[in-house]
């Protein structure tokens, strides 16, 4: 959880496959306006999932995926404060709006379908135009002319120190932590009895898999098709900036969120289909620096630092969450865009699994095996 926008982000229920992707897909590829981006030998072994992932493509789908994702995240910051509050790891979470900043009011309308969906869903912005806009953010190009302001969201000041945070209050508790590498899982008679590390055998009745988008070959061997790839994801770190936005701001035209930080202005987005296996491309870090410079033409930093993680996606952009059969295997990844937002509700859900305080029937549309 250490490179992302840092964003608590409930409004964020809305798929990449809205209606008309399949006709869009191509032009943003090509374009260098774009932030989508393909490693080509990649292409054949990202195909099946592709066809799949477009398949959702449509209003129906849309809607039901929007459904689920509210559900994850629609109560994100309380689900945060609720975990972090009275802790030491409060520090670093701020309530904060988050914006969409878009050039016109034109463009705004363009995505008429996303807000409508929000509005559904209770979330409504308050949109701010013209001059007021750069009296809210004087950091912002003058080509920005409006803001998309939503209310009562939030944002890490530092998600790799929140995370560490969380850890470190989990061992005051008296919780353990080991780093190792998960080699299996040990059934009989279909129940978890341990866990096969590079350093033993750990003995255990419960098991949670949250390896993002490497759970995918221990899901497998555990029975389930798990149809899921790397969205690979970007950001750049601008340390010491001369201004700062006041709270996270997606600048749509660009598809990055530029989030105010303890160690400098982060944006952080852009999509690349290229695996697990290969480093960093040039093509998306030069993509990101050229947006903030027409976005933030008169912001000075002393320095950058780049990242690359790996968002796992499934097909259906809905995570896996719940017990893989009765084995006590519970399952929590697959979160794509909203896994830092999504991640304290869904581990509420799975801690109410395992005590037999969650209602299952609330959680169907996120079962591990529904493509089994």
């Amino acid at each position: 959880s250490h490179g992302n926008a840092g964003v608590l982000a409930a409004c964020s229920l809305v798929p990449v496959t809205t209606p008309g992707l399949i006709l869009k897909a191509p032009k943003m590829l090509f374009s260098s306006e774009f932030p989508l981006f393909m490693r080509w030998s990649y292409l054949p072994k990202l195909a099946p999932w592709l066809y799949r992932y477009l398949s959702f493509a449509n209003d129906k789908d849309t809607q039901r995926i929007a459904e689920g994702l509210n559900y994850i995240v629609g109560d994100s910051v309380e689900q945060h404060q609720d975990l972090a509050g009275n802790t030491k790891a409060d520090e670093w979470l701020v309530p904060s709006e988050y914006q969409f900043a878009y050039r016109s009011r034109a463009d705004f309308d363009a995505d008429s379908y996303a807000w409508n969906l929000r509005h559904k869903y209770g979330f409504i912005p308050d949109l701010i135009n013209g001059p007021a806009v750069h009296e809210k953010e004087p950091a912002l190009s003058p080509d920005i002319n409006l803001l998309a302001v939503m209310k009562d969201h939030g944002h890490i000041r530092s998600p790799g120190k929140y995370v560490k945070a969380l850890a470190e209050v989990f061992q005051d508790l008296g919780g353990t932590f080991q780093r190792t590498s998960v080699k299996d899982v040990e059934l009989v008679d279909d129940k978890v009895n341990s866990v096969v590390t590079d350093q033993g055998v750990i003995a255990c009745d419960s098991v949670v898999l949250a390896m993002g988008v490497w759970s995918g070959p221990i899901a497998t061997k555990l029975g389930l098709n798990v149809p899921m790839e790397a969205e690979r994801g970007y950001h750049v770190i601008f340390k010491n900036p001369s201004q700062q936005v006041s709270c996270p701001t997606m600048i749509t035209y660009g598809k990055f969120v530029a989030t105010p930080m303890v160690d400098g202005m982060r944006c952080a987005g852009v999509v690349e289909f290229g695996g697990i296996e290969a480093g960093p491309s040039k093509a998306p870090i030069d993509f990101l620096m050229r947006k903030f410079k027409t976005t933030f033409p008169d912001v000075t930093y002393s320095e950058t630092v780049e990242w690359l993680g790996h968002r796992p996606a499934p097909t259906d952009s809905l995570p896996f969450v719940g017990q893989i059969r009765n084995t006590g295997i519970y399952t929590g990844f697959g979160h794509q865009h909203i896994g830092l937002t999504g991640g304290a509700k869904t581990g509420r859900v799975i801690a109410g699994l395992i005590s037999g305080e969650q209602d299952e029937a609330e959680i169907k549309a996120f079962r591990p095996d529904r493509f089994t």
